[in-house]
């Protein structure tokens, strides 16, 4: 059996105070955690715990065992790191899963500097508006914008994405400006088909208000509903960092300023975080960075 296993069961089950506790923090059965005490006991050849119907104690052997259990975990979990310590730094391919906006246009910049940073890495974008199985598409790392992770995967909250209400000049000029949040409901509103409602949410002053558009248009790539409101088929909601350039050079007016939609969290999902390679590790950590520093 796997003595680094062994060693984090007899751990676990002291620290928890018994073996069904244990078994619950493991995710494992009571006659799996039972089974790498008694190899862990062989091993030692000594019995390292006094069991009773109400608690378990360490014996002499068992404090000597625990100590170097705990040695030995602080070691495992050193050699992921180390075995990517060395001159070359990160190196190997990471599949990312992105939206298309994602990939092109947001992270352009973080990637370019990422792969010139470390020229042993490569970067493969996997495009997709959907929900993707990490393990069937092969993807080491999902960026997901969304108000709710799945909480059986493991995410790691990478920032926030705002977003604002925008329309062209041409189409404001034949349908004029809506003055309040619900004048939206007489407006041709371009939705982002994959969230499932036409709900748009938004705060005036602290105070929560909601309300519900329609229109003729909508898509599941925010690319799609991005250029058909650039085309100035009707107002759109968009991610900030999507729209800025255009605002800032008067081909989109934002709309309603007062108004300030939902924020939406971005997520870096994964498989596990045993043994993570250093560049997934480095990624992440860019991610956080790069998406605080949008956010200022």
């Amino acid at each position: 059996m796997d003595r680094i296993t062994a060693a984090k069961v007899f751990v676990t089950i002291v620290e928890q105070g018994t073996m069904a506790a244990a078994g619950e923090r493991l995710d494992m059965s009571r006659s799996m955690i039972t089974r790498y005490l008694s190899e862990m006991e062989n091993w030692s050849g000594s019995r390292l715990l006094h069991r009773s119907t109400r608690r378990l104690s360490l014996t002499s052997a068992g404090e000597a065992a625990l100590q170097h259990c705990r040695q030995l975990l602080d070691v495992a979990d050193c050699l992921p790191a180390l075995s990517d310590a060395d001159l070359s730094g990160p190196r190997g391919l990471i599949r990312i899963s992105c939206s298309q906006y994602l990939a092109q246009d947001a992270l352009a910049p973080l990637i370019k500097q990422y792969l010139s940073d470390y020229p042993q890495t490569s970067v493969d974008f996997h495009i997709s508006g959907e929900v993707v199985d990490l393990v069937a598409e092969r993807i080491d790392l999902a960026i997901r914008i969304s108000q709710e992770i799945d909480p059986n995967l493991i995410a790691r909250p990478l920032g926030v994405c705002r977003s604002v209400i925008c329309a062209t000049p041409a189409y404001l000029q034949e349908q004029g400006m809506p003055a309040t949040l619900q004048a939206l409901t007489q407006h041709n509103c371009l939705t982002y088909s994959y969230f499932g409602n036409s709900l748009w949410s938004c705060s005036r002053q602290g105070e929560p208000e909601a309300v519900a558009v329609r229109g003729n248009f909508s898509a599941n790539d925010s690319m799609v509903v991005l250029g058909a409101a650039l085309n100035s088929v009707g107002v759109a909601m968009q991610p900030w960092h999507a729209v800025a350039e255009h605002i800032h050079s008067g081909r989109l007016i934002q709309l309603l300023p007062e108004y300030e939609p939902q924020a939406l969290n971005i997520y870096g999902v994964y498989h596990s975080r045993k043994h993570q390679p250093a560049a997934l590790r480095v990624m992440l950590d860019r991610l956080v960075d790069y998406f605080a520093a949008q956010d200022d």
